[in-house]
């Protein structure tokens, strides 16, 4: 529509990475019935990306709301970063800042099981499953370094530091270990495994108080510049009248790791572009996003809208 609408000189100047940047956000936002994907984007606290093989090379790009993901991803957050990725099985994925996850396999459920194996190569992660998912059949391997934890149907939390791997269980039970050793079974609330420096401690209990602290690491707070599935707020941060200034906003924002996307708007004889992050959960997450970008170079007058 974009492109044959009759919006006088400045749409036919329209080069192709700006009609990309506009036809790929519509494309992405359009309804299309078909099956469940087996992982997608639930939630984002940006700055976070996917990586993605590409013909000749590895794609970096944003990550937003109802992404899908593939065997072969690896997810990135930055400081302050979080994301979640709902399973087509019911469990979500929580990834906390400054955190790597390579996706080694996923497959959709087929018998009625659903397999995927992930590997956390840094930074801190929770497996959750809901209440109405729980009786589903599952076979998830999760590795943290060189510690491997097998899941049907539980609640863990871990993480991998430099010189550290902890997996923690919160509901149910996993059999957890490292390359080379025999596993252990966990099966009581609060166990937690570590290896540090290389060599796996006792099973111990984790304190509550801890535990939440722990918790806290994986969680995307209220108001703190969400984007959602069926987020309806909107941060534009910035209206400009050329398409370079927009296209260069809109470049610097997405290698920066937010999903921003470029709407031409009628300017009297012309065009002006606004620059846009959508799909905010709340006002306040809205204007959290807006006042951290605020000092950004291109940035002008900053708004959110619903």
């Amino acid at each position: 529509m974009l492109a044959s609408e009759p919006m006088g000189g400045p749409v036919k100047s329209i080069r192709h990475p700006l009609l990309a940047a506009v036809l790929a956000f519509a494309a992405f936002a359009a309804p299309e019935v078909r099956a469940a994907p087996a992982a997608v984007i639930e939630g984002v606290q940006m700055p976070a990306w996917v990586e993605r093989a590409a013909i000749g090379a590895i794609r970096r790009t944003p990550l937003a709301p109802g992404m899908e993901l593939r065997g072969g991803d690896e997810l990135h957050t930055g400081t302050g970063a979080r994301i979640y990725v709902k399973l087509s099985e019911g469990s979500l994925i929580k990834l906390g800042e400054n955190a790597s996850l390579r996706i080694l396999d996923l497959a959709p459920e087929e018998g009625g099981l659903f397999k995927a194996a992930l590997h956390v190569l840094e930074g801190a992660f929770r497996f959750t499953t809901d209440i109405l998912a729980k009786q589903r059949r599952r076979d998830v391997r999760i590795q943290v370094a060189n510690v491997t934890a097998g899941i049907r149907g539980t609640d863990l939390w871990g993480k991998s530091a430099p010189e550290k791997q902890t997996v923690c269980l919160i509901e149910g039970k996993i059999e957890v270990g490292a390359e080379g050793e025999s596993p252990v079974t966990m099966d009581q609330p609060r166990q937690f495994y570590q290896r540090v420096k290389g060599e796996t401690q006792p099973v111990g209990f984790v304190d509550p108080t801890q535990l939440a602290k722990w918790a806290q690491e994986t969680e995307i707070a209220d108001g703190a510049g969400a984007a959602r599935s069926g987020g309806r707020w909107t941060a534009t941060l910035a209206r400009v009248g050329t398409q370079a200034e927009a296209l260069s906003l809109y470049d610097r924002l997405r290698d920066a790791g937010y999903a921003a996307h470029i709407l031409p708007v009628k300017s009297g004889a012309g065009h002006d572009y606004l620059v846009r992050l959508s799909r905010l959960a709340s006002k306040a997450d809205a204007e959290a996003l807006v006042e951290r970008l605020r000092g950004t170079e291109g940035v002008k007058d900053p708004r959110v809208s619903r």
